[in-house]
């Protein structure tokens, strides 16, 4: 099995999809950073609009009150005046609060010891581009050799299902599905047993994001979980929970339900081009607990990067030009 992130790809590209997918972030927010550093007004007021600059990109009033209360005293004790400096203190620490240790995922090569399928359990509410995620995923793993399904385990949508097939029938991967209104577990479980008698190396399961019943949504996927572990015991080997860059901080109580239900290991931060306030990144992690793993940079299905934390922040705070 093919380790689940692109560390595969060379850096000038994940540098260069971060960057470009992180440009409205930029040039909204967090190209202010130096000139307000560097204008030369009194230190309280340029305090504070750095407290403004970061509440605004989304990071947060307790993250970024925190953020520049710790910046405020490391200038004070290592004397930094220089803006330059007082900028390379603010990225080192925005890097330690995005530095995450990630989960123990398998190596990058093929493994008879390890379970095959790998599956990868993928949930988020409706709209946040769950469903076109997994058709990235799916067609990253297939470009590296392995044979991939897909499970379109959100059948309380019909229009998941369709979208979920038409994907796989783009990236040339099977997708197994009921009808619409079918039972989500039975899904997982004929994914499952497909992708064994195909020897399939990679197995990604859709859930719902939302139902339009009494059913409790996340009973419903828990239940997707146990059908797993009970054909499993070491399955779903990945729960990743996709959140939408563009909703902000107003998406994390969502998050947090599913990630405490599911016990998540990781975020899928997707639509990251798609919003002026990328500083979401810093919360999650402070909020959830919860590395992130990927971020999705743009439409196309080759659009979707491992996450490296370094070069977001460099990214982020980088010339705007």
């Amino acid at each position: 099995m093919m380790m689940p992130n692109f560390l595969n790809l060379k850096k000038k590209e994940v540098r260069s999809k971060t960057r470009e997918s992180t440009k409205k972030s930029r040039l909204a927010w967090f190209g202010r950073i130096m000139s307000i550093v560097a204008s030369g007004k009194p230190q309280e007021i340029i305090w504070e609009d750095l407290e403004e600059v970061l509440i605004s990109a989304d990071i947060g009033v307790e993250t970024s009150i925190d953020l520049i209360e710790n910046l405020k005293k490391r200038c004070s004790q290592e004397s930094l005046t220089n803006s330059e400096k007082i900028i390379e203190a603010l990225k080192s620490m925005l890097f330690t609060c995005l530095a995450h240790p990630s989960p123990k995922i398998p190596i990058d090569q093929k493994d008879s010891s390890l379970s095959s399928p790998h599956v990868i359990l993928v949930v988020g509410v409706n709209g946040v581009g769950k469903t076109t995620t997994i058709a990235k995923l799916a067609h990253y793993y297939k470009s590296m050799g392995n044979k991939v399904i897909l499970g379109a385990a959100d059948t309380f949508r019909a229009a998941a299902i369709e979208q979920l097939q038409l994907h796989g029938s783009q990236i040339g991967v099977d997708v197994i599905a009921h009808k619409y209104g079918a039972d989500p577990g039975a899904v997982a479980f004929d994914a499952y047993q497909a992708s064994k008698a195909r020897l399939a190396d990679i197995l990604i399961i859709d859930t719902a994001g939302r139902l339009h019943t009494k059913t409790n949504l996340m009973k419903e996927i828990v239940k997707i979980k146990s059908v797993i572990t009970k054909l499993d015991n070491s399955a779903p080997h990945e729960t990743l929970l996709v959140l939408d860059s563009t909703t902000g901080v107003n998406g994390l109580d969502q998050a947090k339900a599913f990630s405490e239900a599911l016990q998540c290991q990781g975020v899928i931060l997707s639509k990251m081009d798609g919003t002026s306030r990328g500083g979401i990144a810093i919360p999650i992690q402070r909020e959830l607990g919860l590395p992130i793993l990927y971020l999705g940079t743009g439409e196309t299905i080759d659009d979707l990067v491992g996450f490296d934390a370094w070069e977001f922040i460099e990214a982020l705070l980088g010339p705007v030009n």
